[in-house]
C-alpha cells in the first residue's frame, strides 16, 4: 500500500513539473482545466500509456475542487483522449482527439434551430438547476434519481433516449418550485432535446452511443450537485453540459 502511496505522489509531482497553470481566471473553471490537460496530451507532455495524477493530486495541482476535474476527465473521455478504471485511475489513451458525433450530416437550418434553442436553455437551465439545488423536496429527489436511472436503462437498451433526457431536465425545472421554468420545458416539450431534431437517416448509431454515454456521465453530476444542496457546483455542472453539446453542433455549421 506505501508504494502504491508512493507512486501516485510520484505522478503529481512528476506532473507539477509539466508547469500547469493554477487558475484564478473568471469563466469556467473546469474548461481551463481541460484546455491545459488536452494540450499537455496533445503536445506529447503526456504520453500515450502514462496515468494522470488522482483527483486529489489535480485538485492540488490546479487549486481547484473535486467537481471542476471530474468534469474536465469527462470532456477528455468525450474527446477519447484517456480513459478512467477503478483502481487503475486515468490513463492516456491516445494523443489526437476523436469527438463523437451524433450525426453523418445535418441541415444548417436543422443545425440553426438546434443551437438557437440551445443558446435559449443555456441562458435558463443553469439558474433552474441551482434552483432546484437549493429548492427540491424528497419528492423532487424520488423523481430526479427515478429520470435519471430511466435514461441510463434506455442508453442501455440503445435507444436515442431522447424522451428520457427530457424528462431528467423537466424534473430539474419541477424542482425549481418556479411554475415558469416548468411551463418553459412544457411549451417547447421534446423539441428541447437537439437530437430530436435529427432524421433517422441523419443519425450516427455508432457515434451516438458514445455521445450519450457522455450525456449520461453529465447528467449524474448535474444530479450529484442537486442532491448535495450544491448551487454553484449544479450551475456549473449543467452550463458544461449544455455548453458542450453547443459546442459540438456548432462543429457540424462549420463544416
Amino acid at each position: 500500500m506505501d508504494g502504491d502511496m508512493a507512486d501516485k505522489s510520484d505522478i503529481t509531482a512528476d506532473f507539477k513539473q509539466l508547469k500547469v497553470q493554477k487558475l484564478s481566471r473568471e469563466g469556467s473553471l473546469s474548461v481551463h482545466v481541460a484546455d491545459q490537460l488536452e494540450a499537455l496530451i496533445v503536445n506529447g507532455g503526456i504520453g500515450v500509456g502514462e496515468k494522470l495524477p488522482t483527483e486529489n493530486g489535480l485538485c492540488d495541482v490546479f487549486g481547484v475542487s473535486r467537481t471542476v476535474i471530474r468534469e474536465a476527465i469527462t470532456h477528455l473521455k468525450s474527446l477519447g483522449l484517456v480513459e478512467t478504471r477503478r483502481g487503475v485511475g486515468t490513463t492516456v489513451l491516445r494523443s489526437t482527439s476523436v469527438e463523437a458525433m451524433p450525426a453523418k450530416r445535418i441541415s444548417p437550418t436543422t443545425v440553426e434551430d438546434i443551437l438557437h434553442v440551445l443558446e435559449l436553455r443555456l441562458n435558463l437551465e443553469p439558474a433552474a438547476a441551482a434552483l432546484a439545488a437549493e429548492r427540491h423536496d424528497e419528492e423532487d429527489e424520488h423523481t430526479l434519481v427515478e429520470k435519471h436511472a430511466a435514461f441510463i436503462e434506455a442508453r442501455a437498451a440503445k435507444s436515442q433516449a431522447r424522451v428520457e433526457d427530457y424528462e431528467f431536465h423537466y424534473a430539474i425545472a419541477a424542482a425549481t418550485k418556479n411554475p415558469f421554468f416548468k411551463m418553459f420545458y412544457e411549451q417547447l416539450s421534446q423539441g428541447v432535446i437537439p437530437r430530436a431534431k435529427l432524421m433517422s437517416i441523419e443519425i450516427n448509431t455508432a457515434a451516438t452511443d458514445k455521445y450519450l454515454a457522455r450525456v449520461e456521465e453529465e447528467h449524474t453530476y448535474i444530479l450529484e450537485a442537486i442532491l448535495a444542496r450544491d448551487p454553484e457546483a449544479a450551475r456549473e455542472m449543467m452550463y458544461q453540459h449544455l455548453n458542450r453539446a453547443r459546442t459540438m453542433y456548432a462543429k457540424y455549421q462549420e463544416a
